[in-house]
């Protein structure tokens, strides 16, 4: 049985990974409307991200229950951002497509590792589905990446205010629990 603190931190972790797939979804879905019909032959790619997003959220929301967790209190600036984020990376081409995807993507990946340490030893089934997560978030980063045109300024730029953003909601989200956890597990 995880610590008082320990079970906090779980509840904080389903709430941010419940919130950001929230946030993903609206992404992908924004991003599908327009490249279905200026990018057609990239809809499959984000139909099958899509799929992927929407049962992450419910793997996290399923969960909540059992660890007493709660949704997350910023789910409107989840959806909304997400929603804008895709939306505005779309009608910036095929390359704002795969650099929101990469800058997301490597974000998540950098905080479910966090969290995959963590939760080692504390919370078994969590762990185990975040693993599976994990797996196909790396498989969508690793598509974006392939598809990036060297990069330029505007890419670059696009990228670290993506990152930036993430991390931010990230934060907001877990008040600041992400960042302590981080650092951490990076202490010996």
């Amino acid at each position: 049985m995880p610590a008082p603190f320990e079970r906090r931190t779980i509840q904080r972790i389903l709430k941010v990974n419940h919130a950001g797939e929230y946030g993903a979804i609206r992404i992908y879905r924004a991003q599908l409307a327009v490249a279905r019909i200026l990018y057609p032959e990239i809809s499959g790619f984000l139909q099958h991200t899509l799929a992927h997003e929407n049962r992450h959220c419910t793997v996290f929301r399923d969960a909540m229950p059992a660890r007493n967790a709660r949704p997350c209190r910023i789910m409107a600036l989840w959806g909304t951002g997400g929603y804008v984020l895709g939306l505005l990376t779309a009608l910036g081409g095929r390359q704002g497509i795969w650099v929101c995807t990469a800058a997301v993507e490597s974000t998540v990946h950098r905080h479910l590792e966090d969290q995959l340490r963590f939760l080692a030893g504390k919370d078994n089934a969590l762990h185990a589905a975040i693993v599976g997560i994990r797996s196909e978030e790396l498989s969508h980063l690793h598509h974006a990446e392939a598809r990036l045109k060297p990069a330029d300024l505007w890419a670059h730029l696009l990228f670290g205010a993506i990152c930036k953003a993430t991390e931010t909601a990230i934060w907001l989200s877990t008040w600041g629990d992400s960042t302590r956890m981080a650092r951490e597990l990076r202490e010996p």
